[in-house]
């Protein structure tokens, strides 16, 4: 299991400073360090815990490229990468200890993962999602090789539950959108609406951020939704910085009571 632990780095205070220059509404409170360490579960496709083109070997080397949200996450606490959500037929549950589940452009779940899922956020955990239906972060594999995100996310299933429906505007072209004083970069995102025969196991959510986001409460957890994942670009120089900022402004609200 490939799970990096926490350094202690500037990396926060340097990404909250470059937020706060492009957001000067955003003050200084995102530039103090989290006061409790997390335990964090990345579930995703996109190459952030292993770069495109990297082998593991590489990867546990000093001079190994890494993504820049891999120091958004070891700045919160111990993070590692999960490929499954729930118990496995070894015994290991992914699930057991972590305090936020990031779930960025998953692939889809299986029926059991999807239980394991809802029971973890109904049982008092928090999920940040970042859930794109039109994906426009380039890959290196070709289309049909596993190793590819998906274009679309497909998540129907555990949304409808939840009492969310995600939908995509072909002619939508927004590049960015105004939320809680910063804004987020967008490509071809989709929005998410209630659905209208949400059944009694619905949490109670709302849509905000011109429907870009949802937050719902859903028995004891939270999830806090993104409807899409250019965010996590793998960005370089100042550009990777701002994009830290905002992530790391993000898991912070996705963890406020």
């Amino acid at each position: 299991m490939f799970r990096p632990r926490r350094r202690a780095s500037s990396l926060a205070v340097l990404a909250a400073g470059a937020l706060a220059a492009c957001n000067p509404t955003v003050g200084n409170e995102a530039a103090e360090p989290p006061a409790d360490p997390v335990d964090i579960a990345l579930f995703s496709t996109l190459p952030i815990a292993q770069p495109e083109g990297v082998g593991m070997a590489d990867l546990l080397s000093a001079d190994a490229p890494s993504h820049w949200a891999v120091g958004v996450l070891a700045e919160r606490g111990d993070w590692r990468a999960v490929d499954w959500l729930g118990e496995r037929e070894d015994g290991w549950d992914a699930l057991a200890e972590t305090d936020l589940l990031i779930l960025a452009q998953p692939r889809p779940l299986a029926p059991e993962e999807n239980v394991a899922l809802d029971d973890f956020v109904r049982g008092g955990g928090t999920v940040l999602l970042f859930a794109d239906p039109g994906l426009t972060q380039e890959s290196s594999y070709p289309l049909g090789d596993r190793r590819r995100p998906p274009a679309g996310v497909l998540l129907s299933p555990i949304l409808s539950r939840w009492g969310l429906e995600l939908v995509r505007d072909e002619a939508d072209r927004a590049s960015g959108v105004d939320w809680n004083g910063v804004s987020l970069p967008l490509s071809r995102a989709g929005r998410f609406q209630l659905a209208e025969d949400a059944g009694d196991f619905a949490g109670d959510c709302t849509v905000e951020a011109d429907s870009r986001l949802a937050d719902c409460a859903i028995g004891k957890g939270r999830v806090l939704a993104l409807a899409d994942a250019a965010l996590l670009e793998p960005d370089q120089g100042e550009t990777a910085e701002i994009r830290a900022a905002l992530l790391d402004k993000l898991i912070e609200s996705a963890l406020r009571p």
